[in-house]
């Protein structure tokens, strides 16, 4: 039998060192995960984010945190404190060979220790220096901290985020920090792109703020052309200040056992029709109810319907609460699975709000095998993972192997690579350089 040959990655030839903390960590897991080696370079002990949970069946441990074991697969793991003699020596060593290094340290922090992008690029004059900080290299923010939520509130995200007359809202799950580790690697990866195509290496300044800043889409282009200010509006987009509050059927509705979004633009007779069907459309198939419902679920009758200040203050005061809860007491008898199979067959734009167990068991990602198994055998176990959130037909993404342990590839690092003996590897332990 013939052995297939395992696919090339399309990051297989780079080398990363990684130095990156939270706001820069997803940024080398994607390079890791697209076949870089990347060498995590901890602080003796291990990085601070190994504390960070939740853990593993619940037990507090550095080797065992789910956050850590997430956005270090495929990496090795070597410990090294940079801030000693030994330890810069030892980095500069491994800049030689490396193609890329991802740093979030504040501004001029390595330049104050003789590793800045200057003395970096005499070492290799192909490097990728990848700098990530709250507010960017320069300007007068260059030096203030910055964390998740800081970067949402600075950035306009967060602004944006909640109901009118609440104040505003945090997204989950670091968005912020993602945010600006996509914007990082895709940057690294043109300034690599750029290097091989003969122009050298180079620094690359990513700026949260200004990643966030940037996905606002809409937001910032309607201040700047119209002067208006887009404001918090709840469980629909967000929308100019001019504009009158949410009176159109949209938004987030409570299912028997969950949430949907329900957006059905120009469909709303196929929503009525469809409740009909089930008899929960009570009196909404009436002539009065019809004609409303075929102005208001039409942008240009409806922008005529505002224009008239009698007819659009009864809409708003008896009318759309009607209808709004007509439409809620519907959905609420459902669940999420239902409305969105039944949506789908009469046209109805409604989608369910997934959770965690949601996404676990929806079949589109099952069917497209989007969760993979890493072995960890210090734990006993396999878990599985998210996967790739794009294919590529030539050069696969893939988990090869789980999360290193702290600094797991300590001897492979520095005695197979840098030919250190193992009496340097014993005095740079009980020094502390390692």
């Amino acid at each position: 039998m013939v052995r297939e040959e395992t696919p090339r990655k399309a990051l297989s030839d780079i080398r990363v060192l990684d130095l990156a903390g939270p706001l820069g960590v997803y940024c080398t897991k994607m390079l890791a995960d697209l076949g870089a080696d990347v060498i995590k370079v901890e602080r003796p002990g291990g990085d601070p984010t190994r504390n960070l949970g939740p853990f593993y069946r619940d037990d507090p441990h550095p080797e065992r945190s789910l956050y850590f074991f997430h956005f270090n697969t495929n990496k090795r793991s070597i410990t090294l404190d940079i801030e000693t003699a030994d330890g810069k020596d030892l980095l500069k060593r491994l800049v030689k060979g490396a193609d890329i290094l991802v740093e979030t340290f504040p501004p001029s922090h390595l330049e104050g220790m003789g590793l800045g992008y200057p003395a970096l690029r005499e070492i290799n004059p192909g490097l990728i220096l990848t700098s990530i900080t709250p507010f960017g290299q320069t300007g007068p923010y260059r030096d203030f901290k910055g964390s998740d939520i800081i970067g949402l509130a600075m950035g306009g995200l967060m602004f944006i985020g909640g109901y009118p007359d609440d104040p505003p809202r945090q997204t989950g799950a670091s968005q912020a920090y993602h945010e600006t580790s996509v914007n990082a690697c895709v940057a690294t990866l043109a300034a690599l792109y750029n290097r091989d195509m003969g122009g050298g290496g180079q620094q690359v300044d990513v700026s949260m703020q200004e990643c966030v800043a940037v996905a606002l889409q809409y937001v910032t282009t309607f201040y700047d052309l119209r002067k208006e200010i887009v404001i918090r509006n709840g469980t629909v987009l967000a929308v100019p200040a001019s504009y009158p509050p949410r009176r159109r059927i949209q938004g987030l509705y409570a299912s028997k056992d969950g949430y949907v979004n329900l957006h059905p633009l120009g469909r709303l007779f196929e929503l009525v029709d469809w409740m009909a069907s089930t008899g929960l459309a009570g009196d909404l198939k009436e002539e009065k109810w019809q004609r409303l419902i075929g102005i208001v679920g039409d942008a240009k009758g409806l922008e005529k319907f505002m224009a008239d200040a009698e007819a659009w203050a009864r809409w708003v005061r008896e009318e759309f609460p009607h209808v709004d809860g007509t439409i809620a007491d519907f959905i609420a008898r459902h669940t999420k699975r239902e409305l969105c199979d039944e949506g789908q067959r009469w046209r109805v734009p409604i989608v369910p709000v997934n959770n965690a167990q949601d996404l676990a068991g929806n079949p589109q990602l099952l069917a497209r095998d989007f969760f993979v198994d890493a072995e960890h055998p210090e734990l006993g176990a396999s878990l599985r993972y998210p996967g790739a959130p794009y294919r590529l037909s030539e050069t696969p993404w893939g988990v090869a192997r789980r999360a290193p342990l702290i600094g797991e590839h300590n001897a492979q690092v520095y005695e197979g690579e840098l030919r250190l003996s193992r009496e340097r590897m014993r005095s740079l332990k009980e020094a502390g350089a390692i």
